[in-house]
């Protein structure tokens, strides 16, 4: 069965059923969220509580998420059709303030055929 193309992203640094037919560079995206006073304080009561910090660990998976959204229209804006060597930053820019960069490097992959030979794209 032959692996299926569509937009595909790693953290590895290349995979191993694919050829990469052009690089297009580092492609990034980066969002700043901060913190709500409401969700400072219910961050501030579960605290309290102790466990999981609902409210912030939804936050940070909703500025990774939007990091990683952008990351990948720039890369599909490229004429790319994957990013490799996927990564993730994050500095906290003020008290309560945070950037979140999502970067990796823009690829056109095509598919390997069982005997080694690439698709056409």
């Amino acid at each position: 069965m032959r692996p299926s193309l569509t937009f595909l992203t790693t953290t590895e640094n290349q995979l191993p059923d694919y050829r990469i037919l052009e690089r297009y560079g580092v492609v990034r995206g980066i969002t700043v969220r901060s913190r709500s006073v409401f969700g400072s304080f219910g961050a501030k009561l579960q605290q309290l509580v102790g466990g999981d910090i609902t409210i912030l660990t939804d936050l940070c998976e909703q500025t990774r998420a939007a990091a990683f959204d952008i990351a990948v229209d720039h890369a599909k804006a490229l004429g790319a059709n994957a990013l490799i060597a996927l990564r993730y930053d994050a500095t906290e820019i003020m008290s309560g303030v945070s950037e979140v960069l999502c970067y990796g490097t823009a690829v056109r992959l095509v598919p390997l055929r069982s005997d080694s030979e690439p698709t056409m794209p």
